[in-house]
């Protein structure tokens, strides 16, 4: 069954989208939105869409199965609640918006609309991230212990300076965590459970923006486990990612998107890894070259539509990040910790 897919935005991460999108078979991109007319035209002309700068007429363009939301941040909410009281299944490139409220009024129209929702958390379909959750999840870990993410990334100015949005508190909703932090936060969560307290300190060290640039977390997970968080888009140059997980059985690493030591007490000769991590792109650009993760997000959500199925984040998952980051932002305003309910 051909899908046909709409892009509202068109800008680096909607490019993206469009790449991964026309290297799978049966899809076919048939709209383009932009608030500028002419940005709508570059990215549509490239791949045979219309090219819209209404949102309505995009969500009123058939045939239409699926949007693909990559406008600023704080737009996602307004724009996936369009389309989804379209009848229009919706994929929200991450975070699913900038507050836990915004997101829930999105989750709350998906529901009654009876559409699909999914986030776009392309790290979660990574091989050595899955791997990673494989050996937590047959509990090679064992008990969890401590976990340790970096994301000491650098953006330069231009970053901010040549975007309306970036940076911005409206419309970012905050800068290194939940713009580039947001994706670690997510794995962290997704991979050793839910938080239920943080302590946090922000600042903006380095960038002339609204928000935070460097941030640092102590998290108490419900299961017991403690960790620290790290994010940053003032470390020049830019290193990997990096998230270390200790269990009561011992500790594995990822390294950038590659799983770099699998130090367990019962691990395999064939299971360490043979390869150092790579220092990845995005570590000092936002430019995604290698499009095969959003490609494998697709795949997965156009078979949750089909099948009536969750996609691998959908909606209430993509929310945990959120709720996450804004009771460190709050514990970082007021200096005192914040509990986090539970959904």
């Amino acid at each position: 069954m051909k899908r046909h897919v709409g892009l509202i935005g068109a800008g680096n991460i909607s490019g993206t989208h469009a790449r991964a999108l026309a290297s799978i078979r049966d899809v076919e991109i048939a709209a383009v939105y932009a608030p500028t007319l002419a940005h709508a035209q570059q990215l549509a002309s490239a791949h045979g869409a219309i090219a819209c700068d209404s949102i309505e007429q995009l969500l009123d363009h058939r045939p239409l199965d699926i949007v693909v939301i990559g406008s600023p941040s704080g737009l996602h909410a307004e724009h996936g609640i369009a389309a989804a009281k379209r009848g229009l299944h919706v994929l929200v490139e991450k975070p699913l918006d900038v507050t836990v409220a915004r997101a829930d009024a999105l989750i709350d129209e998906a529901a009654r609309a009876g559409i699909t929702l999914g986030v776009i958390f392309q790290d979660r379909l990574k091989p050595d991230v899955r791997r990673l959750k494989a050996l937590v999840e047959t509990e090679r870990l064992g008990t969890p212990i401590l976990a340790n993410a970096r994301v000491k990334w650098y953006r330069p100015p231009s970053y901010y300076a040549g975007s309306r949005w970036r940076g911005t508190r409206a419309l970012d909703g905050g800068g290194a965590l939940m713009n580039q932090g947001v994706h670690t936060v997510d794995l962290l969560r997704w991979l050793f459970g839910p938080v239920r307290r943080v302590f946090a300190k922000t600042a903006t060290a380095l960038h002339a923006i609204e928000v935070e640039d460097t941030a640092v977390a102590v998290l108490e997970f419900v299961s017991g486990a403690i960790g620290t968080l790290e994010a940053a888009t003032s470390a020049y140059p830019g290193y990997s990612r990096q998230i270390e997980l200790t269990g009561s059985n011992g500790t594995v690493r990822l390294d950038g998107d590659d799983l770099a030591a699998i130090d367990l007490k019962d691990v395999r000769d064939e299971e360490r890894p043979t390869r150092p991590g790579a220092v990845t792109a995005s570590a000092a650009s936002a430019v995604v070259a290698d499009t095969t993760p959003h490609v494998r997000v697709f795949e997965d959500f156009i078979d949750a539509v089909a099948q009536r199925s969750a996609p691998i984040c959908d909606g209430r998952s993509g929310r945990a990040s959120v709720a996450l980051i804004q009771a460190i932002y709050q514990s970082a305003r007021t200096n005192l910790p914040v509990e986090i309910r539970s959904t």
